[in-house]
């Protein structure tokens, strides 16, 4: 049985796998959607995350359609106790921002679509520098105390302002992120290593990394001259235009050849072996994208492998590159 990681100073307990829901009710529809979860937790997965916004930027689409069809899926299987629900506040084209009244509207919102009473791992989407975390934290400590909500995380913050926060619920005894998700890949990392991961790494947080297969490049589908039919093909494939990308490539295919496992396996599985990161995210369309994935609860590199990939994602791009 795969051993479930703990997200930071929670009681809340992961498969290293967490499964992206940005794409149910979108370029998944609901029976597509509905295999892909019930694949996912047969094995063993437990681990789900959405967001109030998905997928607001869809023609025709409102947002919270992922959570719509994530609520009818934990309701059809009732399985509600089996699973951990991950959602996010602040981006919805009705909720945005970081307000009191905001979070505890768009909480309810989230709850009625998702067709529960709580929530596991309820994050801050977006900063928002607008609102002082005196006001924020409050709410969403209410919401902990209210049951509402089990813990609280935090997406797409600065250092700065996550170390604000924590120091805030600590001097006033209040509910405190538990959890970062960071945009991390290898193909990424400066987007969260130094001082973001630093802040992470001394309050005990654990890293759920997003885009770990930046936008589908790191599956390994594209290559120079492949058609990709994604509605993120461009921007994975800008990946192949530099160093840094033709490198990671490389490096993944030696060793996913290796191990006889496929590049997106290794992809993840670096991620899992980087500090505070407990279960990285990726988003499945159809059931047949799913073995990769899943495979790397199975999979850990050697110092050596690490250590390759570590040194291909550090390749410096030419001057005047993109």
């Amino acid at each position: 049985m795969t051993s479930l990681r703990t997200l930071g100073t929670s009681d809340l307990h992961v498969f290293p796998l967490g499964l992206g829901g940005n794409v149910f009710g979108w370029t998944a529809d609901a029976a597509q959607s509905f295999a892909v979860l019930d694949a996912y937790t047969a094995a063993g997965g437990n681990f789900i995350d959405t967001a109030d916004t998905y997928s607001s930027w869809a023609p025709g689409h409102q947002g919270g359609e992922s959570e719509a069809v994530i609520g009818d899926w934990l309701a059809a299987r009732a399985n509600r106790s089996d699973v951990l629900i991950a959602t996010k506040v602040g981006s919805h084209p009705r909720y945005k921002g970081l307000a009191a009244s905001n979070i505890k509207a768009a909480a309810e919102e989230s709850l009625r679509r998702l067709r529960t009473d709580y929530i596991d791992l309820y994050y801050t989407h977006y900063d928002d520098p607008s609102v002082p975390v005196e006001e924020f934290v409050p709410a969403l400590d209410q919401l902990v105390r209210d049951g509402k909500v089990r813990a609280i995380a935090a997406s797409n913050i600065s250092a700065e302002r996550l170390q604000e926060a924590l120091d805030f619920s600590a001097r006033e005894g209040l509910a405190s992120y538990v959890a970062l998700q960071p945009h991390y890949s290898l193909v990424s990392r400066d987007t969260y290593e130094g001082p973001l991961r630093d802040t992470a790494e001394r309050a005990g947080l654990s890293a759920v990394p997003y885009w770990a297969l930046a936008s589908g490049f790191l599956t390994g589908k594209y290559r120079p001259g492949a058609d990709v039919d994604s509605a993120r093909a461009a921007g994975a494939g800008k990946h192949l235009e530099t160093a840094r990308g033709r490198a990671v490539l490389a490096a993944l295919d030696a060793v996913a050849e290796g191990r006889g496992v496929e590049v997106a396996t290794v992809a993840v599985a670096w991620l899992l072996a980087r500090p505070t990161v407990a279960a990285p995210l990726a988003s499945a369309r159809t059931v047949e994208q799913l073995p990769p994935l899943l495979a790397v609860a199975g999979l850990e590199l050697t110092q050596d492998e690490l250590a390759a990939l570590t040194e291909a994602s550090a390749t410096e791009e030419p001057a005047g590159s993109l």
